[in-house]
């Protein structure tokens, strides 16, 4: 009797370890609230850098026309040139499909890899070093006479750094999916998006200071250059922790595999009405924003006769303005909903702050923490919304052609407002008149609300629950 009493006490005890094996499996990094917070940071440093790096000769447009003699149209060519890569070549829609083929670690390293390289290029454009007859110098004067060897390879630099920048915020994105679906994801997306427009405060405030360093001015652009180096480091401590999630998960029997990807995913991307609406709002509102904050320093200091240091600060608090508010929507967003009402709203105020801005004098200051705003209001509501139209095995692919329809705008209209800014003003004036390039972003903004209210029309009609709070569908 005590052997068989042995035998069924150590018979349970084999069975309650298994369940409680069983059960250790089921739980996961991801369910660590720390570890999942500390993942966002990780990542949240390397979109700090990109858009650091994206904005820090924003407030140098002066600089750069002193310096090298660009005019109002070259600085929106060296703007666009970003978005060639994602707009003639899809380079984001191939690596939203490359991130669901490789995975993050692999796609995240190589894409934010050319990040780096652009970066570092860019750099090395603007440096005495490359003036003085430097490396490629007699190559980019070899050819395209008009336009400058500093302005040629400086534009080399941002189509690399373009080329890698957008697909690395698409694998950002999926990360963020991927550790916070099911848990507080519009609420990861704001702190996201927060951490991202922390990079433009800094960058609008950091580079017009580092331009009077004693070294030059171009430590404005090695500051930037070596902020997304570092990026890239950090991606690396984060592609441990990704490694070691998975091994979780498949051990756990967790791990969904995912479907090859097939071209008809994109049709049926393009057939569904919500996502199509989602992706012509992102377009149309990005290219409200993003063209005008490049040139929004340079606006302030000719409509307000600021200084260069004064409108870089008054540019950062559009930024600020998002690293307050985005999180706060996105925090509404998972508790309350109304993500298609908020994009409504974001772009009714996007419009009436650039009426403002071209028929007006108030006060900038207050304005542009209104556009932050709304800047807070689309963006909080829209990229979470995605989420529930698409499968999770397609996310890469869906935020990647946004990001390519994005792009797009992003490379046209820099340019378009370069070209309204030099057609308007006779040249050689001394103060630029920005009323119809204003007139163009609000037109812009226009058509995002038109978009934004045919989504919350058609939700109603899909059933996608964009109205609903994020884990209610």
């Amino acid at each position: 009797m005590p052997s068989e009493k042995a035998f069924v006490f150590s018979v349970l005890l084999i069975t309650n370890t298994k369940l409680m094996n069983t059960e250790a499996l089921k739980t996961s990094l991801r369910d660590n609230p720390f570890t999942r917070w500390a993942m966002l940071l990780t990542v949240g440093f390397v979109l700090a850098a990109n858009y650091y790096f994206y904005d820090a000769l924003s407030p140098l447009k002066s600089t750069l026309t002193k310096e090298f003699g660009f005019t109002s149209t070259d600085f929106g060519l060296f703007v666009s040139v970003y978005s060639i890569p994602n707009v003639f070549f899809l380079m984001a829609v191939m690596g939203g499909i490359i991130l669901d083929k490789l995975g993050i670690r692999r796609t995240g390293f190589m894409f934010i890899a050319f990040m780096t390289l652009g970066a570092l290029v860019t750099a090395y454009g603007a440096s005495d070093m490359y003036r003085n007859n430097g490396l490629g110098y007699a190559f980019m004067s070899s050819f395209m006479p008009g336009y400058s060897p500093e302005l040629k390879m400086m534009l080399l630099g941002r189509f690399l750094f373009g080329l890698g920048a957008e697909t690395s915020i698409v694998v950002i994105s999926k990360i963020i999916v991927k550790w916070f679906k099911g848990k507080e994801l519009a609420l990861a997306f704001g702190v996201k998006l927060g951490l991202a427009r922390t990079g433009s405060f800094l960058a609008f405030n950091l580079s017009p200071i580092l331009i009077e360093a004693e070294a030059g001015w171009t430590v404005a652009t090695w500051f930037a250059a070596f902020f997304v180096t570092s990026a890239l480091l950090v991606f690396l401590i984060y592609m441990m922790f990704d490694l070691k999630l998975d091994r979780q998960v498949e051990h756990g029997g967790l791990l969904s595999k995912s479907e090859e990807f097939q071209f008809s995913d994109l049709t049926k991307l393009l057939m569904n009405r919500s996502f199509i609406y989602v992706t012509l709002l992102c377009l149309t509102f990005y290219s409200a924003v993003f063209p005008f904050l490049s040139f929004s320093a340079d606006f302030f200091l000719n409509k307000f006769g600021m200084s260069i240091k004064e409108s870089g600060f008054i540019s950062s608090l559009l930024p600020v303005g998002t690293m307050i508010f985005t999180p706060l929507f996105g925090f509404f967003v998972d508790k309350y909903g109304k993500a298609a009402s908020l994009m409504i709203y974001g772009s009714l105020i996007l419009v009436t702050v650039h009426l403002i801005f071209a028929f007006t004098g108030l006060t900038p200051y207050v304005m542009m923490v209104i556009l932050g705003v709304a800047f807070s209001l689309v963006p909080a509501a829209m990229w979470p919304s995605v989420a529930k139209m698409v499968d999770e095995t397609r996310i890469g692919s869906a935020y990647g052609f946004m990001f390519s329809v994005q792009n797009l705008g992003l490379w046209a209209f820099p340019i378009l407002a370069g070209v309204v800014l030099d057609g308007t003003n006779p040249e050689g004036t001394s103060q630029l008149d920005y009323t119809y390039t204003m007139l163009m972003f609000a037109c812009l903004g226009v058509f995002g609300l038109l978009f934004a209210l045919l989504l919350k029309r058609e939700d109603k009609v899909s059933g996608y629950g964009l109205e609903l709070p994020s884990n209610s569908k």
